[in-house]
Formats: C-alpha cells, sequence, structure tokens
C-alpha cells in the first residue's frame, strides 16, 4: 500500500471519527425505518443466493479459494494463531508425522520443538513458503539474538547485513525473492506481509486519534485482573475507541486493507462486532503484558513477551529439528490425493477451512481423516465463519470440546471465535 493510499484511509477515518455522534444516531434513525421495509426483502434474496451457491459448490473444485484470492504476494509475515495452545492440543510424540499450514513458518517450527519424525509445511502461496525458508535459513545461520533482530521483534540497524548471512542457506529461487525486495527485509521480516502493513497503518496513522503513547504503555504493562478491568473500562473503552474499532475493522476496510475480500465469502455475522469482544476480552480476561500478538499491534514489536518459535527455550529445539522438515508449494487436498507415505498423526490447520464451503470441508475433512490413524488428531480455528466436524463423520471422528475450549480461553492470538480440536477415532 502506497503512502498515499494510507494517509487517504487514514484521512476518511479520521474525517468519521470527528464527526459528531449525535448526527450519526440521527442519520440512523432516518434510516431504521427504510431498513425494516426492506429486511424481508433482503432476506428472501440472501437465501435464493445462498441456495444457488450450494446449487454450483458440485462443480467447484475443493481448493477453491485459489481460483478466487491472489496468491502472489505475502500476506501474513507471522502466524496470527497460538502455538502455545496449538502443541498442548496436538500433544506431539517423537513418533509422530505432522501436517502444517506453512503460512510465515512460525508455527510450523514450533512444532519441530517437540521433536516429531517429520514436520510437512504445505501452502499455495510462494511468497509464504519463502518466509518459511528465510526462518530456516534464518535459525541455522544466526544466533538467537541476531534472529529476534531479523524479525523485527527487537531494533536493529543491521538486518540487511544478518539477511546476507542468511541467504546461502536458502534455494536460488528463494534468494532472488528475497534479493529483489530489501525494503520488506530493513523493517523486519515479520512486518512484510499484507495483514502487518494494515496492523501499521492502524498504529501509525488511527491509534494516536484515540489514544496515546503513555495510555498503550499503561495497557501493556497489564497488572491485575481487577486492575485490567478497571484500566479497561475508565481509559481504553472510550467512544472514540469502539469507533475506530467499528471502523477500522470493518469487514470493508479490512478485506479491502488486511485480508483479502475473497476470504468473507462465507462469512454471514458482523465482522467489527464479533472481533471487538475477542479484543475487549483480551484486554481484561488476558494479561497484556504476556501477550506478544498484542504488543506488536499497538507497538510495532515484542515488548515483553514472544511468540513460543521465537523465545530462547525453544530455539535450540527448533534448530537442532530443521533436518526432520519439509515443505512444499501445493493444497492441502492435492497433496493429500498423492500421499503415500504412511499415516499423518498431527495436523496444524490455521484456519483453512474459513475458505471453503460446507461440502467442500466436509470433503477435506474426509480427506484428512482417511490420511490419518486413530488418536490422530485436528486442531483449526474459527474465526468468523463456524466450522466443525459434520454428523457424517460422527463415527470417525471426535471433538475434544472440553479441551478446545479450555485452551481457547488461554488464546493470547484473539481474532478466533472457536478454537477447534477433533480426533481420529
Amino acid at each position: 500500500m502506497s503512502e498515499r493510499e494510507e494517509h487517504d484511509t487514514a484521512g476518511d477515518t479520521v474525517a468519521v471519527l470527528t464527526e459528531r455522534r449525535q448526527g450519526e444516531r440521527r442519520l440512523a434513525d432516518r434510516r431504521r425505518g427504510g431498513d425494516r421495509r426492506r429486511y424481508d426483502r433482503r432476506t428472501l434474496d440472501r437465501r435464493q443466493a445462498d441456495r444457488q451457491t450450494e446449487r454450483h459448490q458440485a462443480e467447484t473444485t475443493l481448493n477453491e479459494i485459489s481460483l478466487r484470492a491472489d496468491f502472489s504476494q505475502i500476506r501474513y509475515a507471522q502466524c496470527w494463531e497460538d502455538a502455545d495452545i496449538l502443541l498442548e492440543a496436538l500433544a506431539i510424540t517423537p513418533q509422530d508425522t505432522c501436517l502444517s499450514i506453512a503460512s510465515a513458518g512460525d508455527n510450523t517450527l514450533a512444532m519441530l520443538s517437540q521433536g516429531p519424525a517429520r514436520v510437512i509445511a504445505l501452502d499455495m502461496n510462494p511468497a509464504q513458503l519463502a518466509c518459511l525458508e528465510l526462518r530456516v535459513a534464518a535459525y541455522r545461520t544466526l544466533a538467537h539474538h541476531e534472529l529476534l533482530e531479523l524479525i523485527g521483534s527487537r531494533p536493529s540497524r543491521r538486518r540487511l547485513e544478518l539477511y546476507q548471512r542468511c541467504r546461502r542457506a536458502m534455494a536460488k529461487g528463494t534468494r532472488s525473492f528475497w534479493d529483489r525486495q530489501p525494503e520488506l527485509i530493513e523493517p523486519g521480516i515479520g512486518a512484510a506481509g499484507r495483514f502487518e502493513r494494515y496492523f501499521r497503518l492502524f498504529r501509525k496513522r488511527l491509534l494516536p486519534l484515540v489514544h496515546g503513547r503513555k495510555s498503550v504503555a499503561k495497557l501493556l504493562a497489564g497488572g491485575n485482573l481487577e486492575q485490567r478491568h478497571r484500566f479497561y473500562r475508565k481509559r481504553w473503552n472510550t467512544w472514540r475507541w469502539r469507533l475506530l474499532f467499528r471502523l477500522f475493522f470493518s469487514r470493508r476496510v479490512m478485506g479491502r486493507l488486511g485480508r483479502d475480500p475473497e476470504f468473507f465469502k462465507y462469512v454471514r455475522n458482523e465482522v467489527a462486532k464479533t472481533i471487538f469482544a475477542h479484543t475487549e476480552y483480551a484486554l481484561t480476561q488476558l494479561d497484556p503484558r504476556d501477550n506478544p500478538y498484542l504488543q506488536w499491534i499497538l507497538t510495532g514489536q515484542h515488548i515483553n513477551a514472544l511468540p513460543f518459535a521465537l523465545r530462547r527455550e525453544n530455539f535450540d529445539a527448533i534448530r537442532n529439528n530443521l533436518d526432520r522438515l519439509e515443505w512444499h508449494l501445493v493444497s492441502v487436498e492435492d497433496y493429500l490425493a498423492h500421499h503415500q507415505d504412511g499415516p499423518i498423526h498431527k495436523f496444524n490447520l490455521s484456519d483453512i477451512f474459513e475458505y471453503m464451503s460446507k461440502q467442500n470441508y466436509a470433503m477435506l475433512l474426509d480427506q484428512l481423516v482417511s490420511a490419518s490413524a486413530p488418536g490422530g488428531r485436528l486442531a483449526y480455528w474459527n474465526m468468523l465463519v463456524p466450522r466443525t466436524r459434520p454428523q457424517a463423520l460422527a463415527d470417525r471422528l471426535q471433538p475434544l470440546d472440553s479441551v478446545a475450549t479450555v485452551l481457547h480461553q488461554l488464546d493470547k492470538a484473539f481474532f478466533y471465535s472457536r478454537f477447534v480440536l477433533e480426533e481420529v477415532c
């Protein structure tokens, strides 16, 4: 996104923020009557559209999102799912073969720390695999504190120098990808994605209109449960914060600047309202001092906490197991169609089912179960689209809801409405 686009987006939001709330309410009141009259018609049209979509699902390939979304750029320069609850859920053993959605690589590498026999990372986006490969090279080449500098977790003026030390450990195509984009390396490779630029715009241009640096620092300092609730209620949760959140994390703005609009195809609920409730929980029930994801969103670095794969105590275990990792540019569906190397025991599936129709979700779930063995576990997240095991697979896949619910309450990557854990029967 260019500086001009950032300026225009920020300007648009500022204009809305400075409007009087009473004017917004009057406008809503005038529209309410017409909205009621149009409701039945809109509902009917939506149901007809849904039925038409279902009729065409049989003609849609399983990896449908690859036909609709742009996979030519880095979408996520970090993994925005909490590896702590992922690893607790999967309970990886030394005998396990694991399959993981690559994304930026953090959670795939976190799985290596558990010492599995094999980790298979998959992605349909070559840019995401370039993120993973650069991380692998960094773990092989750099010291722990240098890795944190390269990622952007810690300040640094030598990231290009650190990259030069890593590049020799990467394939030619990956070197070429990063060589021609030094502007993605200098701020830290953890800031190189579309989603991270979305948060940067929020942090740099818009958040200062609502909360100053002292308020942000006070929030991230944490405290006990009572202190966190009191600070949130009295100082953080202002009408400006609520309005900013409703605008910036709306489906329209997030689709334009953060996620691909096609990722919202199956979303039916109100995006900003849903995420706001999860954010409120993270700022009060969980301690912001221990939350690396929140710290990056609000400051652009990790202040007091690090994601699992970046912690010093996990660095050597990951480095020592890098030879057990492989990655492939392919969809999960296509990989499973040709996989013949024995069962896969543990699956990190990120939130890939959000982008699939119910029919395609059920078909892929059937493939995953067929590729596994009794006791195998599938872990994935629902953000805005509910996806859990269909009844048709009840005799082959068992939900572990009690475990998943407890872990979800501890989830520091707070965007998600549900964490799903299912075990192969």
